[in-house]
């Protein structure tokens, strides 16, 4: 049986692809559940809506995972200073 391979060779920019993908996907089927919510009630919409609330929790989670899994990085010249984004 085969292994999955640990280690990808992903540049920024793919990941920046992956995250707007997963951004663009995310808003369609967020846009679904309001569609869904506003139309009806019935039974087989409220097991839809659950599959679309799973569905947008997953894609939620994917893109905290890529977020962390980022490296940010302070300006090397300012070490004693207090750091200031923005």
């Amino acid at each position: 049986m085969a292994g999955y391979n640990k280690n990808f060779e992903l540049t920024v920019d793919d990941i920046e692809r992956i995250e707007s993908a997963l951004r663009l996907q995310k808003r369609s089927v967020s846009l679904e559940r309001l569609e869904l919510l506003e139309t009806s009630s019935a039974a087989s919409d409220t097991e839809r809506t659950e599959q679309i609330n799973a569905e947008l929790s997953a894609i939620h989670d994917l893109l905290g995972r890529l977020h962390n899994q980022k490296i940010f990085y302070r300006p090397a010249k300012v070490k004693k200073a207090p750091y200031v984004s923005g």
